[in-house]
């Protein structure tokens, strides 16, 4: 039986090349835009006004709805920017740790943990390759059990934001990330996996031997589905931990039953003609599990 998860190129023998699993982390890995996920704890913590914190939210929810073209990440980008400048950086990473398991862990999809694991399991590295900044993803990978990174990257000056970004992880910028990598960490770019929602990280997936669609928006559909790259669908989030009491969350009990009915069940779907063989292949990942 086929694993989908072995390479489809196989490595010169004694090349000592690795593999690795490149993951994009908003609507791949969690279901919601990491840079908009703690309006609320930044706004109770003094460092956005209301009127942000509303605008935040509907961004929020049209990102959920729509997802984001490459102008609209751009427009995105800079008004993040200037809203941050004069930041306390560890105040902020202070937030998104304290905050993390009731903000961004219960989006986490079950499928995208899985699916990590597994590639874990065979020996591949794993690394989360986000438009979003390092200090909101070293928490999610640090939950995830993923050492290695490659974030935007923003200026610090005296412990501050200056407002200024040194590195936009976003399109080609990613692709160039992964193959700044290939050296670094020993990768045969032909055997890789890389995962994304997104049509603005089609760079990033054409560089790998095998590219896939998570979640994918319209054009990237379209895309995969001409290039002939698998499809993945990811539904159910489901917390890495206990959820609080209802009481200290401060949720009806109606929420707490919706959450816990979510974390009670999880399936995958996919299309494209490999579907039985990664269906197996997750079988025999669950039937291993205690």
């Amino acid at each position: 039986m086929t694993d989908r998860f072995a390479p489809r190129v196989s490595a010169p023998r004694g090349s000592g090349a690795r593999v690795a699993a490149f993951f994009d982390l908003d609507k791949t890995i969690i279901a919601k835009s990491s840079a908009f996920a703690y309006s609320r704890q930044f706004l109770s913590n003094g460092l956005i006004t209301p009127a942000a914190a509303v605008q935040m939210s509907f961004a929020q929810a049209a990102y959920m709805l729509h997802g984001h073209s490459s102008e609209q990440m751009d427009a995105t980008r800079d008004q993040l920017a200037a809203m941050i400048k004069g930041w306390d950086v560890e105040q902020v990473r202070r937030i998104a740790q304290e905050t993390l398991h009731t903000v961004v862990t219960p989006a986490i999809y079950q499928e995208a943990r899985d699916l990590i694991a597994h590639h874990q399991a065979l020996g591949h590295v794993v690394v989360i390759i986000s438009a979003s900044a390092y200090e909101l993803v070293a928490p999610i990978a640090h939950e995830l059990g993923v050492s290695d990174m490659v974030t935007t990257r923003l200026d610090i000056a005296d412990g501050r934001y200056t407002g200024e970004i040194l590195q936009y992880l976003k399109g080609d910028a990613k692709a160039e990330a992964i193959r700044k990598l290939v050296d670094e960490l020993h990768l045969d770019l032909d055997r890789c996996f890389a995962y994304s929602d997104s049509t603005t990280d089609v760079p990033m997936l054409e560089i790998v031997g095998n590219p896939v669609a998570v979640n994918p928006d319209r054009s990237l559909r379209k895309t995969a589905i001409e290039r002939g790259w698998d499809i993945m669908v990811f539904k159910n989030p489901v917390p890495l931990f206990v959820l609080p009491s209802k009481k200290k969350m401060q949720v009806s009990t109606t929420v707490v039953a919706a959450a816990a009915a979510v974390a009670g069940a999880w399936w995958l779907t996919r299309d494209g003609s490999a579907a039985n063989q990664l269906g197996q292949a997750f079988g025999q990942l669950k039937r291993r599990k205690p």
